[in-house]
């Protein structure tokens, strides 16, 4: 048995792997380029063209040869970018600005701060290194290089150097289809007057944000009454129209807990309660759906905690496996030191930290109240702390943490 793992729960790794079990990526899909930022690239695309496609000045100034520096040249031409040069005579220069096309002939740029014109044309100090100040042809990328790796999620930067080629239009993972489900007869939208009894749904709104940043399209989000057949309904309309069906509470073992249930009658469940804390109740399974195949199912634990922390551990790596992107496999880990003390009983702890540099290390600082129904412990938290089962941690220990901020 794995160190802090009770009979009956699961550790976090064997959770990870019954979940992505026989786990295949989404189709592919061209979109325009301007609509692929946060998408992830589903080929691995090569350079179209050399990047620069010519030999051009880094600067504005007057193009030469250098062998020509240290004397007073006639100025020839006068080249903008944008604009093709004419060959340039031996003994001449060029007046040239920056990111034009360096003319025949040339092989340097000398900056126009360091340059007087005079009637006779430039007087060129001396002397000149070749090559000064010209961006090579092919600099920066050669035609039939890698441009970019299948599975980087597209940002900015990505999107412009994919322009800089040529690419109007991208493949990348469609986006996977998720049915978000809450279950609970005291949960209302937020916006709604609260009857005695009644909370308002923080988990739905949060999973829904979370999931977009981790790459998926929620195209269903629905309240389930605390009901049997309605639980049963709403799995198998979900299932008929998703990749992965989610559910938030009903997992655990109260009479008003029906998902479980549910998912047994309609599919399998292959894994159920973990060794961790916040977050025991987790439930993963499949449901068969109407086109005869099977939709995963992830059932989370109804405490918003639960939730937020079961994303990150769940969500994040399953709907980067849909989409192919290694990077969202796993969260950072960092080693660094504990601002707080805390003691592990048999699960292990996965506590809501804030990350500050004192003395050039890094410092976890724990927020006062872990309960898994405190939401406020997630707002401001970089990270979350890996406290192992049966561990005493004291102030300045070296402990282990998952970053979740950039």
């Amino acid at each position: 048995m794995v160190e802090g793992v009770s009979e009956g729960l699961h550790d976090l790794e064997t959770a990870l792997a019954a979940m992505l079990e026989g786990v295949t990526a989404v189709e592919s899909e061209s979109i325009e380029l301007a609509m692929a930022h946060g998408r992830i690239l589903a080929s691995t695309l090569p350079a179209l063209m050399d990047t620069p496609p010519a030999d051009n000045s880094a600067m504005d100034g007057y193009a030469l040869r250098a062998a020509d520096a240290g004397r007073t040249l006639p100025i020839t031409q006068r080249v903008p970018a944008g604009h093709a040069p004419q060959p340039l005579a031996p003994g001449c220069c060029a007046r040239i600005f920056t990111g034009a096309v360096l003319p025949e002939g040339a092989d340097s740029v000398v900056r126009q701060e360091v340059v007087e014109e005079t009637s006779e044309g430039a007087i060129i100090p001396g002397p000149l290194t070749r090559g000064n100040s010209v961006r090579r042809r092919g600099r920066e990328m050669q035609r039939g290089e890698t441009l970019l790796e299948a599975g980087i999620r597209l940002n900015a930067a990505a999107i412009g150097f994919l322009a800089s080629q040529g690419y109007a239009t991208v493949p990348v993972r469609r986006r996977p289809r998720v049915s978000l489900l809450s279950t609970g007869d005291e949960l209302v939208p937020p916006g709604t007057p609260l009857s005695p009894g009644q909370i308002h749904n923080s988990n739905s709104p949060m999973l829904h944000a979370l999931l977009s940043e981790f790459g998926a399209e929620v195209i269903a989000a629905h309240h389930v009454r605390d009901d049997r057949e309605a639980t049963v309904a709403a799995l198998a309309d979900a299932a008929s129209i998703s990749d992965v069906v989610i559910t938030i509470g009903g997992v655990s073992i109260g009479e008003e807990d029906h998902v479980r249930a549910a998912l047994q009658q309609l599919g399998t469940l292959d894994l159920w309660r973990l060794s961790i804390k916040p977050g025991k109740p987790l439930a993963l399974g499949r449901i068969h759906n109407r086109a005869g195949g099977l939709t995963r199912f992830v059932g989370l634990a109804g405490n918003p905690v639960s939730s937020y922390v079961g994303a990150w551990l769940f969500l994040r790596p399953l709907m980067g496996a849909l989409q192919q992107c290694p990077a969202q496999a796993s969260l950072p880990a960092l080693r660094v030191r504990a601002g707080f003390e805390t003691r592990t009983e048999r699960r292990a702890n996965y506590m809501r930290v804030s990350l500050t540099t004192e003395n050039d290390q890094l410092v976890a600082y724990a927020f006062a109240d872990q309960d898994s129904s405190v939401l406020r412990s997630c707002v401001q938290a970089d990270a979350l702390a890996v406290i192992p089962a049966w561990r005493d941690i004291a102030q300045g220990d070296m402990i282990d943490v998952l970053r979740l901020q950039p």
